[in-house]
């Protein structure tokens, strides 16, 4: 069980809390839960004992033509005239098109309801058909637009996160392959078990000054890498609930961790950036200096061939794996245009060279970058602090959390740049964003000391079984090769 000092109170909600005695554990689910609220008590459009009926209209319910005897006459005469092998001479035809516009006031021949044979008649030069101009268009966007799909306003789940440090510029959950997900609060990081619901207190700090400053899953999930306040990168075995090593390289605190296969990234204070090869015993192996003040966000590419860096010094920095002639690691990218720190960095999941980054309060920007031609493919003012950015894996869709004013999570349509839809429901600014292994769920911890789970990127069944049996058919063709 989790030490008495992490219990508190139950956060004031429509449903009764647990006494004070009994206090609130770190991660158990908030008394915060919207479900009752999602059915709706009454039917809509119903009120009470009262019946709607159709109200009555002058004139009945039906329609029924009222179309000139004269044309329809004149339309049967045609169609039975259209058997008679009589031809007419031009003069005669003219004639008799000039007498039957004086007598009817229309000409007979635009008088037929159906032509069953004979050629298309050409339309006089220069006359325009309404209808075909109408009708021959593409379809407006608005009807064309395919019904958008459902997106939860309310989170799935919110759980408690008390004394979860209110710092900008740390990274303190992250969700792994095997469905933990780690949160860091304050001096201890716990482990839930998403399927399950068990919750286990991995570690704490000995020294109640020092704390956890970042938490990064090795892409398997059975590794996690552990940055603290006192410049110490630790690495945990999450099986065996203990730690393998304790790597000291920095001189500051450790903010941000990215992994890149064995090969660990530690962004400190001081600026400075650390490869850690944690297979062996002289781990640092390499030092990237290209930002001046605390380096806030790390991540490396999906494809391992750049790191991308921001820092408090408002620079992004593209890195790449290996180093140049002179031994030495530099910066094949720097991007000068956030106006603010940038925390905020994520790599586009289906295009290997597209950058989304985020600045600060001073900024409020989110630019998508192209990596290898150093050009601003698209920026956006998103009015408030951005914190986090992720990427969806099952749409052409991001996700970003925002600090003030609206301490809200946005979803942004890709390339369009169009905003989906707004996810409210925190009273603090968001500090960090995290995805569950299938893409469908985003967490988000904020200063008001919970964490919301939000279903937004859930797949439509259909598209899931599709998207598993192209996975399946992929990994069937690897083994073969193998073989």
């Amino acid at each position: 069980a989790p030490p008495a000092r992490w219990q508190r109170k139950a956060k004031e909600s429509g449903a009764p809390g647990p006494s004070p005695a009994a206090g609130v554990s770190p991660m158990k689910p908030a008394n915060r839960s919207h479900s009752a609220s999602k059915t709706p008590s009454k039917t809509p459009g119903k009120s009470g004992s009262k019946i709607q009926s159709t109200p009555t209209k002058a004139g009945g319910d039906r329609y029924i033509p009222n179309r000139s005897t004269m044309q329809m006459e004149m339309a049967n005469f045609l169609l039975t005239k259209e058997n008679d092998p009589a031809e007419d001479s031009p003069t005669k035809k003219e004639q008799q098109k000039a007498w039957a516009v004086n007598l009817n006031g229309f000409d007979v021949e635009e008088a037929k309801i159906l032509r069953l044979s004979g050629k298309p008649q050409n339309a006089p030069e220069g006359y325009q058909n309404n209808l075909k101009v109408l009708y021959s268009q593409k379809t407006t966007p608005a009807s064309s637009r395919k019904n958008g799909r459902y997106i939860p306003s309310m989170p799935d789940r919110i759980l408690d996160a008390p004394e979860i440090r209110n710092d900008y510029y740390l990274n303190l959950i992250d969700w792994s392959s095997q469905n933990f997900l780690a949160v860091a609060l304050d001096n201890s990081v716990y482990l839930w078990n998403y399927t399950s619901g068990e919750i286990i207190q991995l570690l704490q700090m000995e020294h109640p000054d020092d704390y956890i400053s970042s938490v990064s899953w090795i892409k398997e999930g059975n590794y996690l890498a552990v940055g603290t306040s006192n410049a110490e990168v630790q690495l945990w075995d999450i099986q065996q609930q203990k730690r393998l090593r304790n790597m000291i390289s920095h001189s500051s605190r450790v903010g941000s961790l990215s992994w890149n296969s064995y090969i660990l990234s530690s962004g400190a204070r001081t600026g400075h950036i650390h490869h850690h090869d944690v297979r062996v015993a002289e781990h640092h192996v390499a030092t990237l200096a290209g930002h001046t003040q605390e380096v806030c966000g790390l991540k490396w590419s999906l494809d391992g061939r750049y790191l991308a860096s921001g820092g408090n010094d408002n620079l992004v920095n593209i890195w790449p794996c290996t180093q140049g002639d002179s031994g030495d690691f530099a910066p094949v990218q720097t991007f000068t245009q956030h106006q603010g720190a940038v925390k905020a960095v994520a790599w586009c999941p289906w295009q290997s060279n597209v950058l989304a980054t985020g600045g600060g309060t001073s900024d409020r920007h989110i630019r998508i970058w192209n990596v290898c031609s150093g050009t601003c493919l698209s920026a956006v003012d998103a009015h408030s602090q951005v914190c986090s950015i992720l990427w969806s894996t099952n749409y052409k869709e991001f996700i970003s959390g925002h600090g003030f004013a609206q301490n809200q999570l946005v979803i942004w349509k890709y390339p369009t740049m169009a905003k989906v839809t707004e996810l409210r429901g925190h009273t603090a600014r968001v500090l960090n964003l995290t995805m569950s292994p299938d893409g469908s769920t985003v967490a988000s911890a904020a200063a008001d000391e919970t964490l919301r789970l939000w279903r937004c990127f859930e797949m439509d069944p259909i598209k899931k079984k599709e998207k598993e049996k192209a996975n399946s058919a992929k990994t069937s063709i690897i083994h073969q090769g193998i073989r």
